[in-house]
């Protein structure tokens, strides 16, 4: 599997293979650092996300930063044209919540290095997630079982994601694609409420084919990923929508961001702070004197 996961990686990235690799050795010395050291075990964390969280940062927002930059401060400032690694973010959270789980000692440091590749390149979840905890993919590595049931279920299941991907999908796309493209003469209500009605489908089954993929192929070598998206669009809130599309993310960010910055048992402030919501948090903070 770590033979073919580093094949299927190289095929679609060759260049940047070398960013797969070098995250894989990257936190399997930070883990085995973890595992051996005491009170300098927080400056390791410290240290590891930071470097994960850079190379993120780099491949992914340096562009959008940059163009922002020039156009607020009316600079020279040259945008750099980096392409963006496949399934970059997805397996540089999981190398994360790996290191937090082994700081946290909610799992032991992984040993084999082979094991550790696996788990930062496996190729059904690699690129569209879903994202896998290590603790499960720990005790899945070590006791699954590949049966002919198994192997039905999940080559039943692949077919279904294949078929929202294909048919459903890229459809819905090429509807989008056309209506957003009209000029503005051409483009009347109803027919922008179509080309938002496509983008919405498109999107959902996009992702939640290639989860539905993802989860078919794992079933297939025994492993069992949780479910990703459960009908957000019967969802009654934002709140609700939230917890039902792409669920390993939205648990990612809760159980790695929010409840290490204390969740809501903090000052209204803290709170607002941690969830993001700067619309609340400009109505609490002091207002500008105005001079006369």
């Amino acid at each position: 599997m770590l033979g073919f996961s580093l094949l299927f990686y190289f095929y679609g990235e060759p260049k940047y293979i070398v960013i797969m690799l070098s995250s894989i050795i990257l936190n399997y010395i930070f883990g085995l650092l973890l595992s051996v050291t005491g009170r300098h075990s927080r400056f390791i964390v410290v240290l590891c996300i930071i470097s994960n969280l850079s190379i993120l940062v780099y491949f992914k927002y340096l562009s959008f930063i940059t163009e922002n930059i020039k156009f607020f401060f009316k600079s020279e400032i040259k945008v750099p044209n980096i392409a963006l690694p496949i399934g970059i973010s997805f397996f540089t959270f999981q190398a994360i919540s790996y290191i937090l789980d082994v700081f946290n000692k909610k799992a032991e440091a992984q040993k084999n290095p082979l094991d550790m590749a696996l788990y930062i390149s496996m190729f059904p979840q690699l690129t569209a997630g879903p994202i896998v905890r290590y603790e499960t993919f720990a005790e899945a590595v070590k006791s699954r079982v590949s049966t002919a049931e198994g192997f039905s279920e999940g080559a039943i299941l692949f077919v279904y994601g294949f078929a929202k991907k294909i048919i459903i999908a890229n459809s819905m796309g090429k509807i989008a694609d056309n209506i957003f493209s009209l000029s503005d003469g051409y483009l009347t209500g109803k027919t922008a409420w179509i080309g938002v009605l496509a983008y919405a489908f498109q999107i959902f089954y996009d992702f939640s084919g290639y989860s539905d993929m993802a989860l078919g192929l794992g079933k297939i070598f025994g492993f069992t990923f949780h479910e990703n998206f459960n009908f957000p669009y019967i969802c009654k809130s934002i709140t609700e929508f939230w917890r039902r599309w792409h669920i390993s993310l939205s648990a990612w960010f809760r159980d790695y961001v929010y409840i290490p910055l204390r969740g809501n048992r903090c000052g209204r402030f803290r709170n607002l702070l941690n969830i993001g919501n700067l619309r609340k948090l400009t109505k609490i903070l002091p207002k500008p004197i105005k001079r006369a």
